[in-house]
């Protein structure tokens, strides 16, 4: 088979399966759904993927290449300063986490995965046909990409002072992320009626967004970065 068409063909799996996965769940779709949803043989599904955690892994790296365009858009704008830039990338990770639960879901699922990976005993634990997909090899290869450019927005905000200088530029994007995924969590709970707490979605979101702000910018005016550089807190 010519590798345009086998291409073609394997992105129409994947796009099945992502389609199947939102609508039914991970669990409920199974390896012949997907391949009748796309007019093809169970056989031929399992020429291009090994199994449906082969399948996933798939999802899972077109979830970070998804991501990563975001991050790329922002960062190859000229002339913006770094805390334009997280700004703008929080309110971008906020719609992606939204517009694209599927591949929000699997991207943590992924990082907690690389948790249980990096501990000898928790990794025994990981599906042996998820540590035997290509697809997972890749992404343990790729998948600090976007941390990379993140730490290089937040390094142009060190050297423009848009960020305050006394900050180490690794913790405070990592610090940033985690931030945007305890917020993404954490919008169930606090938009439960229910809830006993006085906080309500639409004001939550440009609170977050200008607390987040004044913890980059800081209270005192940018200054010239010590030899040792604090943590950000």
């Amino acid at each position: 088979m010519p590798t345009a068409a086998k291409e073609k063909k394997g992105k129409l799996i994947l796009d099945v399966a992502i389609k199947l996965f939102t609508s039914k769940g991970y669990a409920a779709t199974k390896m012949e759904d997907v391949a009748k949803e796309a007019n093809i043989s169970k056989g031929l599904t399992y020429f291009y993927f090994k199994n449906k955690e082969d399948l996933y892994m798939a999802l899972t790296k077109k979830a970070f290449d998804e991501l990563k365009s975001i991050f790329k858009e922002i960062y190859k704008v000229k002339g913006k300063a770094g805390l334009q830039m997280i700004t703008e990338l929080a309110y971008s990770y906020l719609d992606f986490t939204q517009n694209h639960r599927i591949y929000n879901e699997a991207i943590l699922n992924f990082m907690g995965l690389v948790k249980q990976y990096n501990d000898e005993e928790l990794k025994k634990e990981i599906d042996p046909q998820i540590l035997k997909s290509d697809h997972f090899q890749k992404l343990l290869e790729i998948h600090h990409d976007c941390g990379k450019i993140g730490i290089q927005m937040v390094t142009i905000g060190l050297r423009d002072g848009s960020i305050r200088p006394e900050l180490q530029a690794e913790v405070t994007f990592y610090t940033v992320w985690s931030m945007l995924i305890g917020y993404e969590r954490l919008m169930g709970p606090v938009g439960y009626e229910g809830k006993e707490v006085k906080i309500h979605l639409e004001n939550w979101k440009p609170g977050f967004i200008k607390l987040l702000q004044d913890m980059l910018k800081g209270t005192i005016q940018a200054s010239k970065p010590q030899a040792v550089q604090a943590s950000l807190f």
